[in-house]
């Protein structure tokens, strides 16, 4: 009992008087890629807003921000409009991994467009700066062969294939996040996020690093799946 009563220990934050401190909302915040942004910005002493329907996200990738005065977590799908007021808007919102987007293409789908659309609205009525993460899969498979890929290469994209729920979501969400800069002058910044690994990842997210580390801790043959 008195372990439950001893008050909760965070990790170190820094000070921002109110002209300088943020209110930012992260959707998908409890996930791999968003779980980490929201550590870096709540050191940095930034009210945090995440917003996720825990598709893939976990609670227990931001459970140590839990209590704390300057976070906040929202159970939602952004699929449906949210009313808040925020300074900055961070997109993150949406499965990445094979394994996962495919195992619901539809939802897929309108995460990466209904969602973009209720996002980039938000920043419209807010005035505020958005951030769209968007995927190396808007290039499809490539039919060049140097690298690096260079910006100007448009991609080559299957609209049909099975993996057309993310990759044209993603390639929608651009074109989206354009739109609303041209015509409703928004803000907006687009990150083509290529691979990562880390802390937090699903172990069966079935990417290839994660694959080779999961094969190593059991002592199995390491092997490429083409």
């Amino acid at each position: 009992l008195k372990e439950q009563q001893m008050p909760k220990k965070f990790q170190e934050v820094k000070f921002l008087n109110y002209q300088k401190q943020k209110r930012i909302l992260i959707t998908g915040g409890a996930g791999f890629v968003g779980s980490h942004l929201v550590d870096y910005l709540m050191k940095q002493g930034h009210e945090v807003v995440v917003a996720d329907n825990f598709f893939t996200g976990s609670k227990n990738n931001v459970r140590h921000w839990m209590g704390h005065q300057n976070f906040e977590l929202i159970s939602h799908d952004i699929v449906n409009p949210l009313y808040i007021e925020v300074d900055e808007i961070y997109h993150l919102a949406s499965p990445a991994s094979p394994i996962h987007y495919m195992y619901n293409p539809v939802k897929t789908i309108k995460t990466n467009t209904l969602g973009t659309i209720n996002m980039l609205g938000l920043a419209r009525r807010l005035g505020k700066k958005i951030l769209i993460a968007s995927t190396s899969e808007v290039y499809g498979d490539p039919d060049i062969s140097h690298h690096p890929q260079a910006e100007t290469y448009f991609g080559n994209v299957n609209p049909i294939g099975p993996r057309a729920c993310y990759d044209e979501g993603k390639r929608v969400a651009e074109t989206l996040s354009y739109a609303y800069a041209k015509q409703e002058k928004v803000d907006v910044r687009v990150a083509r996020i290529f691979n990562t690994y880390g802390p937090r990842m699903h172990m069966n997210d079935g990417r290839v690093v994660g694959n080779f580390i999961l094969q190593a801790l059991k002592n199995e043959a390491i092997t490429i799946y083409g």
